[in-house]
This record gives C-alpha cells, structure tokens and sequence, in this order.
C-alpha cells in the first residue's frame, strides 16, 4: 500500500512553518491580546493535530525525507542539497511529546495571565517567543543536516534569553546572562565540530555523513565525535556540563520554567540519539557516557537533596533523571534505545507537569520555599495535582516512571558489563532518592500545619507576581493569594492525564519505542529514505 507523498511534505512541513508564521503574526498583533492569544494556540494545536498524524504515518509507512525545494541532489556527489527534513518514528514522537507540553503551557500561560512583575513588562513579546521557541523545538527534531540542527538551537538560544528574562528583575537577567553565555560556548563548539565535520567529509547531510564517516580513521571519527558529545551534552545537562541549570531555570515565571525544564535538555539527549546511532555507531564512546551517565544521575540527586525551594530542587531532579536517558543510550542495544526514549517521553511530560503544579503553589501560598510552606493539603486538588507526577517521578509502580526505570535496569543486565551493573545500582539509588525528596516535599508543604513552618507567617507578604487576565498587577496585593484560575489548573489537569496515559497504554507505547529503536539501530532505513539509490 502507498500513499500520496505529499501529504508526508505537508505534515512534515507544518510543526515548523506553522509556529514561525504564527509568531510574524502574534507580533504584528501585539495591540491585539485576543488575537495574539488565537494565533498562538491555533499554530501549536495545528502542530499538535500534523504531529500526530506524522506519528501513524511513520509507524505504516517508515521514515519519509523532504528535500525543502526540492533539492534533493540526484546527480551531484555531494549529495542532498539545501534544506532536508526527516520524519521517522522518533522524530514524531518527539513531535507529539512535545506539541502536547508546548500546547497545554501555553494554555497555562495564558490562564495565569501571561505577566508577572511590573505593568511596564512587555507582554506583548511573549507569545511571539514562545511561537518562536515551537518552531526551534519542532526543526530540531525534524533536521535532517547538521547545519539545520545548529540553526534550530540558535533560534531556541534566542527565544529563550527572552523569555528567561522577561520582566528584566536582577536575578532574571543575571540567570539569563550565565544561560546565554553557557549557550554561546556550547554553540560555539558545535559550530566547530560543524566545520571539523565538513572539513573530514566533504558534506553537512546526516545520512550522507554517516556513509562517508566509514571511510575516515578512527581516530578522526573519535575526534569528531568528542567535540558534538561536548555541544550537545551542555544543551542536554550532562554532568559535568550541567552546572549552569540549576541557576537558569527557576527564577523564570512558572510557565517558561516548565517548558523549559521539559523540552529543551532533550533536545539535546535526541541531538546524542542521533549521533550515538546513525554518525557514530559501533559504541566507541559508550564507556565515556555510562560513566557520565552514573555521575549525572548521582550529582544531580544529591544536589536536590539539598535544596530549600521546589523550583531548585526538581532542577537538581532534572538534571538526575537525564542520566537515565544516557544510561539507555550508552547500552547500544536495541531494549537500551527503546527505554530511553520511553524514558525521554516521560520525563518529557511529568516533569513539566510539576513546574507547573509549582506555579499553582506559588497562586495558592505566596511561596515556593519550604520554609515558607505548610498545610498545602487542605486544597485536594493541589494536592492531586503534585502527587501524582511526584509519585510517577519518583518511579511507584504502576506509572510511567517505573516502567522506563525497569525497563532501562532490565537492558543494564542484559549488557552484563561491570560499569552496566554500577549504572542498575545508581539508578535504583537515584529513584529511592527521588522518592525521598518527593516525599519531602509533600511532608512540608502539604501535610505538616504552616504554623509549623520556619517562615511560614511571610509565605503571604511578599509580592505574588501574578496577573488575572487582562487585569492590572497585583504586585504586593495580598489579593491574588489562594486563588487558583481555572485557566491554570485545567492545563495542568491535562498534563497529568497524559503522564498516566503513558501508563494505561505503556504496552503500545513501548511497541513503538521498540521499533524506534529498530530504526535507530538499522540505519539504512533512514539513509535509503534520505538518498534513496544515491547512495
């Protein structure tokens, strides 16, 4: 059976063109709220509703390559020209994963009223960005060149320094400069690898790439892929390159926190994905990363152990829980790839979940310090709202996150080695850990009586930085305590939904996570679909 292929171009076209168009528009319509807000989650949901057929199209009919202009190089030797595409099964997946948060965050953004700080905030931006920010996420996944993935974290570097520092107080802007120089080194050195890369191939095509790279020495190749391990490893916080995003994520408004703690470190983990299994296959750098893996995990949890406020503590979990996705990777085997991506999906979604079940915290009590904190369980639909994805984070059977976490053990074991056993160990003291630290959480904020808190007769005083939609500031208005709008927990209602889908249906899901992972490790797949008989 066929299928007319360019259905396959228009879906594969319209996570990116989409969002970008969007945000020409939400600009133009900056005077225009109701319009901007239109716009903004019509392009998404349109991104959304094209993801997801991407996703069953791939799954029956395999990997589908677009060649932007139709430049697709038949009869040159440098193969595809121009700007190429590619739509395969984790491609789209991703896709899904990541149209779902970016959907239901800016719902919630939207929900809270966009702004907190000062009225002299432009909020008018905001939106425009995050459109912006979309169409980054969406090309990344979906690039198909080297170059095309570089210019996909650029327009994320770009969008994020914004949103970072949207209200422009001392801490945003000082977090948004250590981010942004962070970025600036870690693009700086993909940059390099980009020419190091061209320079020993002759072309900026993954597939093509992966042919000619069988023909280059090893040690050339090992190079090479040390300089992208180093770029893509600080985009995805990989100890210890991870330093920077415990300091660049929470002093961020709650909905950019989200987004960015659930998308943009996985942009990375997919950028390795990639290259661990169709440039560099063969696991000349496994070592390396199983024991960045084990460290990533080890640091992380500790770290978050530590802390004081919820913000900085799930961005120490964060940081722990990628480690599970290099684990997975650093395998080399067929079950390591599909627990990780499994994996990637959802930490994906619960993660972001519970930075915006913090946004609702902070609505509800003034605060996000545990200091500050107390008797949160007298709301039952807050204290919902946080257990689930606490108890799915922290790996309690049935929910997604023991799944991926035995699954990941299980393909520790079947590799057999001694660093493989090290990594089952970390990971089940990473997951006791997090369940520790969860359970902290819930034991201060929502259980013990706020009287009990060291601060808690301050949680309230200071200032709520939030909105009602299309009202005036409430800045230091006692007002906006306790009260939670339905524009905000409905969308964080939808996230939970979705993290426990990743359970009702965990056995279809790993079906095609499994097959992801055929696809990943048989990379004629994808070289045939991109040069067909060129190559």
């Amino acid at each position: 059976m066929t299928i007319d292929t360019s259905w396959f171009a228009t879906l594969t076209i319209i996570p990116t063109l989409l969002p970008l168009a969007g945000a020409a528009l939400t600009l133009v319509m900056g005077r225009s709220p109701r319009i901007q807000r239109a716009v903004a989650v019509t392009a998404i949901g349109a991104a959304f509703v094209a993801s997801c057929l991407l996703l069953y199209l791939t799954d029956k009919y395999g990997t589908y390559a677009l060649h932007v202009g139709g430049w697709d190089g038949k009869g040159y030797t440098n193969g595809p020209l121009g700007i190429t595409l590619v739509a395969d099964q984790l491609s789209a997946l991703m896709l899904v994963v990541s149209t779902v948060v970016l959907l239901c965050v800016v719902l919630y953004a939207v929900g809270q009223g966009i702004r907190d700080g000062t009225t002299e905030q432009p909020v008018s931006i905001f939106l425009p960005t995050y459109l912006a920010l979309t169409a980054g996420v969406c090309n990344a996944f979906l690039a198909g060149d080297l170059f095309n993935l570089y210019v996909s974290f650029e327009v994320l570097l770009a969008a994020s320094f914004v949103l970072l520092t949207l209200g422009a107080s001392a801490d945003r802007v000082r977090a948004g400069v250590s981010y942004v120089l962070v970025s600036m080194v870690s693009s700086l050195i993909f940059l390099a690898g980009i020419g190091f890369a061209y320079a020993a191939t002759g072309t900026l095509n993954l597939a093509q790439m992966a042919v000619r790279l069988q023909d280059i020495p090893d040690g050339t190749k090992g190079a090479l892929y040390a300089v992208l391990l180093v770029a893509f490893g600080i985009k995805a916080a990989v100890f210890p390159l991870s330093t920077w995003l415990p300091d660049s994520y929470p002093t961020a408004p709650a909905p950019v926190t989200a987004v960015f703690a659930g998308l943009l470190t996985k942009v990375g983990v997919y950028a390795i994905i990639r290259a661990h299994t169709l440039l560099f296959p063969g696991g000349s750098m496994d070592t390396v990363l199983l024991v960045a893996g084990l460290l990533t995990m080890l640091v992380g949890i500790f770290g978050a152990i530590a802390q004081a406020d919820i913000k900085r503590l799930l961005s120490f979990t964060l940081v722990s829980h990628i480690g599970y996705m290099i684990f997975g990777i650093a395998l080399s085997s067929r079950f390591g790839l599909s627990g990780a991506i499994y994996y990637v999906a959802h930490h994906i979604l619960v993660q972001t979940t519970l930075f915006l079940v913090v946004g609702l915290i902070e609505r509800q009590a003034g605060s996000a310090s545990l200091r500050r904190l107390g008797g949160l369980a007298a709301s039952p639909l807050l204290a919902g709202l946080f257990l689930i994805p606490a108890l799915n984070l922290g790996g309690i059977p049935p929910f997604s996150g023991f799944i991926g976490k035995v699954a990941l053990i299980e393909a520790g074991t079947q590799d057999g080695s001694v660093l493989a056993w090290l990594l089952v160990a970390g990971s089940v003291v990473t997951s006791l850990l997090t369940l520790y630290v969860m359970a902290r959480v819930w034991t201060k904020a929502f259980w013990r009586p706020r009287a009990d808190a060291p601060e808690g007769d301050l949680a309230d005083t200071g200032p709520s930085a939030l909105v009602e939609e299309e009202g005036d500031i409430a800045f230091g208005d006692r007002a906006d305590v306790g009260r939670m709008p339905i524009g905000m927990v409905v969308p964080t209602m939808l996230m939970v939904v979705a993290g426990v889908a990743l359970t009702v249906w965990a056995g279809p899901i790993f079906d095609f996570t499994n097959d992801a992972a055929a696809e990943l490790t048989d990379s004629s797949l994808y070289l045939d679909a991109v040069l067909g008989g060129s190559r």
